[in-house]
């Protein structure tokens, strides 16, 4: 690639990210909140490490990935830099151990054994349990009804840092309501048990005004900043 390419590629890296960091401002303003208060993950699928290591020189330090090998491949290529990798895809158990090795946070913690297989005596992970909001278990995340027992097997398992909750909204309904509903489940069952997990990891870039409006602390934003993703080989 020309540095001229390079240069072009960068530039639109640039206006994109702006382009979000704005809407995150005015969604954080209509709200009544502080928008330092709202991490922006940029999800970085099938994109190449170059892409991360552009990101880093335009000021991203929270990275996500969803499939284990590729984000454990980019982290040893990206060593060098200060990043904060977020594991936000569904997790294999089997697996656990290797995405605590890079990810510092784990966004999609579901089921009881997920939480034991995470379980370690020497070090410590950010861990958001994740809800289900639609009736097909193949989503991802936890029963609303099997929560609170989640949650307490999270608080009482070495090794994991209870932020908060994740969710994503169903595509065939309003955002609004379903992050709504996240909110309620952060306030009635997560933070009586917890009172410091009060994160919410929810909105994408589809939807992350509705997140923001109601409560979202973190975001996970993919194509608004990358582009669209290359066709996975």
């Amino acid at each position: 690639m020309s540095s001229e390419h390079a240069g072009q590629d960068l530039d639109r890296l640039r206006e994109r990210l702006l382009a979000v960091r704005d809407r995150v401002g005015s969604a954080a303003r209509r709200a009544g909140r502080d928008a330092s208060g709202i991490t922006t993950i940029v999800v970085t699928k099938f994109h190449p490490a170059s892409l991360v290591r552009d990101l880093a020189t335009l000021g991203v330090s929270d990275i996500g990935e969803n499939r284990h090998q590729e984000a454990q491949a980019k982290a040893r290529e990206l060593a060098d830099l200060d990043l904060t990798w977020h594991f936000i895809g569904q997790l294999q158990s089997k697996k656990a151990r290797q995405v605590r090795a890079y990810a510092r946070a784990i966004h999609s913690v579901d089921r009881p054994a997920l939480v034991d297989a995470l379980r370690s005596d020497e070090t410590s992970v950010d861990a958001f349990v994740q809800v289900n909001l639609t009736d097909d278990p193949g989503r991802g995340g936890v029963a609303e009804a099997e929560l609170p027992a989640l949650v307490e097997h999270v608080l009482a398992t070495p090794g994991l840092r209870l932020r908060g909750l994740m969710a994503v909204a169903p595509l065939e309904q309003p955002a609004g309501p379903a992050f709504a509903r996240v909110r309620e489940l952060s306030e009635t069952v997560v933070r009586p048990r917890e009172p410091t997990a009060t994160d919410l990891s929810m909105g994408m870039s589809h939807d992350l005004e509705d997140a923001v409006a109601e409560g979202a602390t973190h975001l996970r934003i993919g194509t608004a900043i990358t582009g669209n993703r290359p066709v996975a080989g």
